[in-house]
């Protein structure tokens, strides 16, 4: 006897298979947009500057770079005058 669980039952358990994959999938949607939209300080801080083609030079030269770009000085001045600040090291 099967109590009237017989060939009706078939497209039940397709129902309850679909449900569940759906479910399974709003769920792990779910988490991924919780998970992603909160960007705290603490969690991720900003990128460190890193040391850029004034690193190395002194304030001395930095502000001859300044005057140059300025257009204070010719580009002979400007040679000129990092050759004599090179020579003082």
């Amino acid at each position: 006897m099967m109590w009237g669980y017989g060939s009706n039952m078939g497209w039940m358990m397709w129902l309850w298979g679909v449900l569940l994959l759906a479910g399974i999938a709003l769920l792990v949607l779910v988490a991924v947009r919780l998970s992603g939209t909160r960007r705290t300080p603490e969690r991720h801080p900003e990128p460190r500057q890193l040391p850029g083609p004034e690193a190395g030079r002194t304030r001395a030269q930095q502000i001859l770079d300044e005057r140059f770009a300025r257009g204070e000085l010719s580009e002979e001045e400007y040679r000129e005058r990092l050759r004599v600040l090179g020579e003082g090291r």
